[in-house]
């Protein structure tokens, strides 16, 4: 489980921060950033973990309570399916993750960032494989751009139905692809990435479902 001896280590005001939704074939990237700065308290330091290990249920109860937690600092920011397109996914998760920093009140002594990758900040920056795992304040990050994103798969989902956004929160799912293929692509999907920029390319050769 995490904890906040990284935190601890630092002092003064430590965000954490980490990113939702490189790998899915539509939506945004979304990054959060979080800073605890009168700390955790342990009922709900005992929960917070890295958010691919807990369900949708507990991602969900935990940030719903982390916005009360006194002296939380919270950063919350995406980046577009277009930005992707035009920097890369890496780049664009840097960019969310910037804009998530910039949105805190005022700017940490240090960014705590999950990954091995650096984002340009105007703060220092640690990166730290696993972080997530190992951060409390990385961890709540993950859970917040975790739901915040699945919640933008959600709304989208009911625009445009039929390619199961709201349970696979546009990842690359059986059905998801087979819906690409039937059905065409939406403006949000990821034009650059490989199942959608085949069936583009069918489309022009073919004039099938765009």
């Amino acid at each position: 489980m995490p904890d906040f001896a990284l935190e601890t280590e630092y002092g003064g005001r430590v965000a954490g921060v980490d990113e939702a939704g490189c790998g899915p074939l539509a939506g945004p990237v979304v990054a959060a950033a979080v800073v605890f700065s009168a700390g955790v308290p342990e009922a709900l330091a005992a929960c917070i973990d890295d958010s691919k290990a807990l369900t949708a249920a507990r991602r969900e109860a935990i940030a719903a309570c982390l916005p009360d937690v006194p002296g939380i600092e919270i950063g919350i920011a995406a980046a577009s399916v277009a930005e992707i397109l035009e920097l890369n996914i890496l780049k664009a998760a840097h960019l969310a993750m910037a804009r998530a920093v910039g949105k805190l009140p005022s700017p940490p002594c240090i960014a705590l960032v999950d990954g091995n990758r650096k984002p340009h900040l105007s703060i220092p920056v640690r990166t730290i494989i696993g972080g997530d795992g190992i951060s409390l304040s990385i961890a709540a990050a993950s859970i917040l751009a975790k739901v915040t994103r699945d919640r933008i798969m959600s709304r989208l989902d009911i625009r445009w139905p039929g390619y199961g956004w709201a349970r696979n929160a546009g990842y690359g799912t059986a059905a998801h692809r087979n819906a690409i293929t039937t059905q065409g692509c939406t403006p949000h999907h990821r034009r650059g990435f490989g199942t959608v920029r085949k069936q583009l390319e069918l489309t022009l050769a073919t004039g099938g479902p765009a």
